[in-house]
């Protein structure tokens, strides 16, 4: 079965340089176009190993782990652990797959670093750096109760005595995620967990709770009129993905995106949450469809 290779960039954060690990799986060929797919807060790239094997075929897909998650370095100062930050270390990314464009998949946190990539301002007559982007379950208003369900459980100490115990933990915590099999469960789980001394942890930095837990209505309420100015700045075709039974992305949200920027495609998913995994084969076809078209 096709693998992805590991790779990594220095990225520029306030204390100095970390490294961003990324999978590159390779293209049908050395100038295929690029799809970056980026994940929720706290998972990591090899979410994304069905859609990118799938779409392969055409695109070079590259999957980072976002700093403090996965491969990637943690960060001295968890106060850098904030989108603006994640959109600076993406802008270093493309920087070195040497490409001004490329097609974008994210998941939760991924779509709004997506959104914020898509918007930087650039000189007259440079192409967005985003072509077409597809937002899965998110947008620029997010429900606080959303935010408070997963302030409950990110960042709190958690360790397990096999890596079959930590995935049923997360199945519990994923819910919204819909229904897998056993099978495909294990391999949505088994890389976020990392194996010390007989004992399987969550792989990620507990620090990204800290700026999480700063957030309060006052704030959300800032960062949504932010997040919609820059949605609204967007031209470029976009997907919206909504799990019918959201809890972060409302019906009403989901509606307004198709009024307004770029106009969206909406398409809403039943029996699931917040948030589509994205492996099975009806909703590759969804990411593929829009892709192509």
């Amino acid at each position: 079965m096709t693998q992805p290779r590991l790779r990594f960039v220095n990225c520029l954060d306030a204390t100095g340089l970390h490294r961003m690990a990324y999978w590159d799986w390779a293209g049908p060929s050395a100038d295929a176009p690029v799809l970056v797919c980026v994940h929720g807060l706290s998972r990591q790239g090899r979410d994304f190993d069905a859609l990118a094997r799938a779409m392969s075929d055409r695109y070079r897909v590259v999957c980072p782990d976002v700093v403090g998650r996965g491969r990637s370095d943690w960060l001295r100062q968890p106060s850098g652990y904030q989108i603006p930050a994640y959109v600076s270390d993406m802008v270093a990314l493309l920087a070195r797959l040497d490409v001004e464009q490329v097609d974008w998949v994210g998941t939760s946190m991924g779509g709004l670093i997506g959104l914020g990539l898509a918007a930087l301002p650039r000189p007259e007559g440079q192409p967005a750096p985003i072509r077409r982007l597809v937002l899965n379950d998110v947008g620029p208003a997010i429900r606080f109760e959303a935010l408070q369900r997963i302030g409950s459980y990110l960042g709190k100490p958690a360790s397990f005595a096999s890596l079959a115990e930590g995935a049923a933990y997360l199945r519990i915590i994923s819910e919204g995620f819909g229904r897998h099999s056993d099978d495909e469960w294990l391999a949505l789980s088994a890389p976020l967990f990392r194996e010390v001394d007989g004992v399987w942890k969550l792989h990620y930095d507990p620090a990204i709770a800290l700026p999480f837990a700063a957030v309060t209505p006052e704030i959300a309420a800032a960062g949504e009129a932010a997040l919609w100015a820059a949605y609204d700045a967007l031209r470029g075709p976009t997907l919206l993905i909504r799990g019918a039974q959201s809890d972060l992305l409302s019906a009403e949200t989901a509606q307004a995106m198709t009024q307004r920027g770029p106009r969206a495609r909406l398409v809403e998913l039943p029996g699931i949450g917040h948030a589509p995994t994205l492996i099975h084969a009806d909703q590759i076809a969804l990411v593929r469809d829009f892709l192509d078209s």
